[in-house]
């Protein structure tokens, strides 16, 4: 299986030098939905836009809320809303390079009135969802995840 995206940039300006250009660009998905995507704003970026590290908290919260659900489902656990704050975290990595060293995802489920679950089997299933998520997997020998 293939996923892709389309990444468009370009010069707005004469001088192409350090801190002279935008580095704000578009990502398209899907062929029609587009993001502005920036530096993030303490590299110069706009923070009206979105910037790559989000877009990665927003990925793993987004695949991690998805692998949750269909446990849930699978569970007979009817979840009526889920709401998660993700918070990505940079840093340097073993090998002295800047890079998102740690992500923090902070769901919080709301079930269907009269359904209800404790707490120590709520975050069991969190954990099962981290431990089934893509992008967790991927991310896994270089990120440090916590779901608090």
């Amino acid at each position: 299986m293939s996923l892709s995206i389309e990444l468009h940039w370009h010069r707005d300006s004469a001088a192409f030098e350090p801190g002279a250009y935008s580095a704000e660009h578009t990502v398209r998905y899907n062929d029609h939905n587009e993001v502005l995507v920036d530096a993030a704003p303490d590299w110069g970026g706009k923070i009206e836009n979105t910037n790559p590290e989000q877009a990665l908290a927003s990925a793993l919260s987004s695949c991690h809320m998805m692998t949750f659900l269909a446990l849930c489902a699978k569970a007979g656990w009817p979840v009526a809303s889920y709401h998660d704050y993700a918070e990505a975290h940079l840093g340097k990595n073993p090998k002295g390079q800047m890079a998102v060293t740690r992500i923090d995802l902070n769901p919080v489920i709301r079930f269907d009135t009269g359904f209800s679950v404790d707490e120590p089997t709520l975050k069991e299933m969190q954990h099962r969802a981290h431990r089934y998520c893509f992008l967790a997997n991927t991310l896994a020998d270089f990120v440090e995840v916590n779901i608090l």
